[in-house]
């Protein structure tokens, strides 16, 4: 199962409980791939970054080196118009469609509500676990 994560699923399942962190179990314990693109991966970098500094008791040394080496890489593609009304969340779309991934998992209402687009079902973290991850 390809999925791609939206930066504050991860950093959830990082620094919170929850689903978020089931699915990031789910990806530790390869039920799941990881479909991440260089502007995701910075994105999730700057994210834990700014993070770690309001929860110091959280170890996030080596997390970005961990999703790089254990998640699919793949080259964005341009996207020949924005989609979401947030067009930094366009990077999403643009990596599921360079990698033919069809699930973004999100609880972003920006790309929550750009579902069905192009084929990829965007689904919020619990729906996905339901449907994908604990059936397994």
């Amino acid at each position: 199962m390809n999925a791609i994560i939206d930066t504050n699923v991860l950093v959830s399942g990082i620094f919170f409980k929850g689903t978020p962190f089931d699915i990031l179990l789910a990806w530790k314990k390869g039920k799941l791939r990881l479909i991440i693109t260089h502007e995701i991966l910075a994105e999730y970098k700057r994210v834990i970054e700014e993070l770690a500094d309001k929860f110091p008791s959280i170890q996030v040394s080596g997390i970005i080196e961990q999703i790089a080496m254990n998640s699919v890489l793949t080259f964005s593609i341009n996207l020949p118009e924005p989609i979401c009304t947030d067009h930094d969340d366009d990077k999403f779309f643009a990596a599921a469609i360079a990698s033919k991934t069809r699930i973004i998992v999100s609880g972003d209402k920006h790309l929550l509500v750009k579902t069905g687009y192009s084929g990829i079902n965007v689904l919020k973290p619990s729906d996905f676990y339901r449907t994908y991850i604990s059936k397994k």
